[in-house]
């Protein structure tokens, strides 16, 4: 999967299609999912073309890694799902249900979420 400037959370980034924005800092941009699998489900991006967890971990600056992850730690802090549990995830690739290619993390939470994979 190769990065595509144009796709949905690029022209997130970009202001051309609105978000509800839960956080956001120099390098990364928090938002509630548009089609939540959780109570709580939002997006957590960096601000950089990256399209995977393995591209943004060869190619961003230490100061983008770390705000990453910072800005999950943000939303669990301003959703308040900290104490009761939460899971992140990151898609990657076809077989891993990548939909978007923008590396993007999802932080659910609000409820007991279940196995981690579905049983097939």
């Amino acid at each position: 999967m190769t990065y595509d400037p144009n796709n949905i959370f690029a022209r997130i980034l970009r202001g051309e299609i609105p978000n509800k924005t839960v956080y956001e800092d120099e390098h990364t941009l928090a938002f509630h999912d548009i089609n939540p699998q959780a109570p709580v489900h939002v997006l957590v991006i960096p601000k950089g073309a990256y399209q995977s967890m393995d591209d943004f971990s060869a190619k961003a600056s230490d100061a983008e890694i770390a705000a990453l992850f910072r800005a999950v730690g943000k939303v669990v802090e301003l959703t308040g799902i900290a104490d009761a549990g939460w899971r992140m995830l990151a898609n990657s690739g076809a077989n891993g249900g990548q939909e978007v290619p923008h590396l993007h993390i999802h932080v659910f939470g609000g409820r007991r979420l279940g196995p981690m994979l579905a049983r097939v």
